[in-house]
């Protein structure tokens, strides 16, 4: 079967760049390189025809008896559908749900359409909560005869363990804003004003490297006014990324909710020590006894402070919460091996 994957930015840029290379470093963009080294000789579905290294193919020009369409924008799902069974053919389309469901698509309408997409084609989410979720707006949206053969399937979608590097040591603390968004859900301003309060107590430099169009906003330049904070756009190759990441010290997560949350698993594996607030998408993620989770402010002030103070006693903290490594406990469940086998046995097992 010829693999085909759906895929629009959600910020409206272009999915590939002016070399034929998947842009950016978002989460989306990386999936969808992922699927391409997945699925040798994957085409992508575009509006006009392309040939690269990276070919892609109008939805009017798919084969439909041959292809498989890995929809990662699961409203459409239905259209696809219906244009590739314009010529007779049963069409092929696998949803991957990528995307935290409790805050994107909220309106009741978008939200009866996820339910019958997810009902009608069979859906691969990136963790189990995703997959929970999902199975739950089914349940609850979809009419009975639809719900009851909903096929969702899940794994966590790891990272890629050779990027690692070494750790770098640093002068004076680096702190992480562990997002590329100042969307509300990862408030960003809990953020600022945690550190802050850190600030006035240990010398550190704090690090956000911002999606281009967050970068701009009135937010961003606010943070940036401090010496001690440096506010910049995001790295231009993976390389640089995971050197940035290598002497980080710490990071705080502030976001409500998230699907899986790559950005900071991969600062984990780097050796960052992650303050987290105490919710159930930051459990899903960690150990059962890790010690980094807050439940206020002030509570994450104080870890915040422990951690660039005391790295190192944080790192044992960490070793002792999984009763031996905390980095080979983080490398045994979050390897994207695990997410490369698992989405090729599904198309396998769903296709053929």
């Amino acid at each position: 079967m010829q693999i085909a994957i759906a895929y629009t930015n959600p910020a409206g840029l272009p999915v590939l760049d002016d070399d034929g290379y998947v842009a950016g470093h978002d989460a989306g963009a990386t999936l969808v390189r992922r699927l391409l080294r997945v699925f040798p000789g994957a085409v992508l579905v575009g509006p006009r025809p392309r040939t690269g290294p990276v070919d892609v193919v109008p939805l009017t020009a798919v084969d439909a008896a041959s292809t498989v369409v890995i929809n990662m924008d699961v409203l459409d799902s239905p259209e696809i559908w219906r244009v590739l069974a314009r010529h007779g053919d049963e069409p092929n389309v696998m949803n991957f749900l990528w995307w935290n469901v409790s805050t994107h698509h909220t309106h009741r309408v978008a939200r009866a359409m996820l339910a019958l997409s997810c009902a009608l084609f069979p859906t691969f989410a990136n963790s189990e909560r995703t997959a929970s979720e999902i199975r739950e707006v089914v349940r609850m949206l979809a009419v009975p005869p639809l719900a009851e053969r909903a096929v969702v399937a899940w794994v966590d979608l790891g990272i890629r363990l050779e990027h690692v590097q070494p750790r770098t040591p640093t002068d004076v603390p680096v702190v992480l804003y562990p997002a590329i968004y100042l969307s509300e859900r990862k408030q960003p301003r809990l953020f600022v004003d945690v550190v802050e309060q850190v600030r006035r107590q240990v010398p550190l430099v704090v690090e956000m490297r911002l999606h281009e169009q967050h970068l701009a906003t009135e937010l961003a330049m606010r943070f940036s006014q401090h010496d001690w904070t440096w506010v910049g756009p995001l790295t231009s190759d993976r390389e640089s990324y995971w050197q940035a990441l290598s002497r980080t010290t710490a990071f705080l997560a502030t976001s409500v909710d998230e699907s899986y949350g790559l950005e900071y698993v991969e600062a984990l594996v780097a050796g960052a020590i992650g303050v987290f607030p105490d919710l159930a998408w930051a459990r899903a993620i960690l150990p059962a006894r890790y010690p980094f989770l807050y439940s206020d402010p002030a509570q994450a002030e104080a870890l915040l402070l422990h951690a660039v103070r005391e790295p190192d006693a944080c790192r044992a903290e960490l070793d002792a919460c999984v009763g031996g490594d905390f980095q080979a406990w983080l490398r045994g469940r979050h390897d994207d091996d695990l997410f490369e086998r698992a989405v090729a046995e599904r198309v396998r097992e769903w296709f053929g």
